[in-house]
């Protein structure tokens, strides 16, 4: 598929950019469902936006396609895919104030790998919570309700942010490391 989307002269930042349609989609379907199909729709978006996100850097590697600003546009959609689908959960499960927190979580979360990685520290991609880990959770609290309805989204979100925080505790720890032994 990459290799496809590359002869047809995809770019990996224009890949990358429309993983934020997907996840717009997702938090429509989110926020405002009319049935079983919106939370199916939901969790297709979400993967639409992942496999986005997986196309991109295939693209720019396999297809030699890297750019300067590659790293800008891999990072910054995600962050904007990351806020929108979890508000969109939040406003969905009737629960907008934790749906702004598990976005502000789960920014935090990228937030202390990008500065890891500027003050010397290796990237680390450590979970649980993880954007994999997040996405999946949301996309399985999607099919969930499918049956049981909303609340999954409150429970899933819960789990979220209660996860991001020990990620971020992981990742704080693995970043001081490698900055103590790099001295």
């Amino acid at each position: 598929m990459a290799a496809l989307l590359g002869r047809a002269g995809a770019t990996p930042n224009a890949i990358s950019a429309f993983s934020v349609v997907f996840a717009f989609v997702a938090a429509g379907c989110l926020a405002w469902p009319v049935g079983w199909a919106s939370w199916l729709g939901a969790a297709l978006a979400i993967q639409g936006r992942l496999l986005c996100n997986l196309f991109d850097g295939m693209v720019a590697v396999e297809g030699g396609k890297q750019s300067a600003t590659g790293e800008l546009w891999n990072d910054l959609p995600d962050r904007v895919s990351d806020t929108v689908i979890l508000v969109g959960a939040g406003v969905g499960a009737g629960q907008t104030d934790l749906g702004a927190l598990a976005a502000i979580a789960a920014l935090h979360v990228a937030y202390l790998r990008v500065l890891g990685r500027a003050a010397g520290a290796r990237s680390h991609f450590a979970g649980p919570m993880a954007k994999q880990h997040r996405m999946a959770l949301l996309t399985g609290a999607c099919l969930l309700a499918t049956w049981l309805g909303r609340p999954v989204l409150t429970g899933a979100l819960v789990v979220l942010v209660v996860g991001c925080a020990v990620t971020v505790g992981r990742r704080w720890m693995l970043v001081s490391a490698d900055l103590h032994g790099a001295r």
